[in-house]
């Protein structure tokens, strides 16, 4: 849950890097919070017919959506790519595939152009 917000703390924060425990526990979180919004919209009568989600769910994507783009970002300065190459999802099933493996891609060792690395960093 540590890892969730302090994506949040860092919501619009494009540089740096992001190691892969940072962006998967993020990614997980994300998922739960959004189950969780669904389910409250169908529990309370305001999930539109035939969708099956309704305003919470719309909100809270909206809301992460900034901070799910940042970490997605400083993961790719992680791995050593720009974070342009997040478009690279928008090539239909090879980009997707190509994206996936780049998140989950091992972190460059020791400091990159984008900062050092986050797993080498004391506190």
């Amino acid at each position: 849950m540590n890892w969730y917000f302090k994506v949040l703390k860092q919501y619009a924060d494009f540089s740096g890097r992001a190691r892969r425990k940072e962006y998967w526990m993020f990614v997980l979180f994300n998922m739960i919070f959004a189950i969780v919004a669904m389910i409250l919209d169908n529990v309370l009568g305001i999930a539109m017919e035939g969708i099956g989600y309704g305003p919470l769910y719309g909100l809270y994507v909206l809301a992460m959506l900034i901070p799910g783009l940042a970490v997605a970002v400083r993961r790719l300065h992680d791995v050593g790519k720009s974070g342009w190459m997040i478009l690279i999802a928008l090539i239909p099933l090879v980009g997707a595939i190509w994206l996936l493996v780049l998140m989950v891609t091992d972190s460059n060792p020791g400091e990159n152009q984008y900062g050092q690395n986050p797993k080498e960093v004391t506190v």
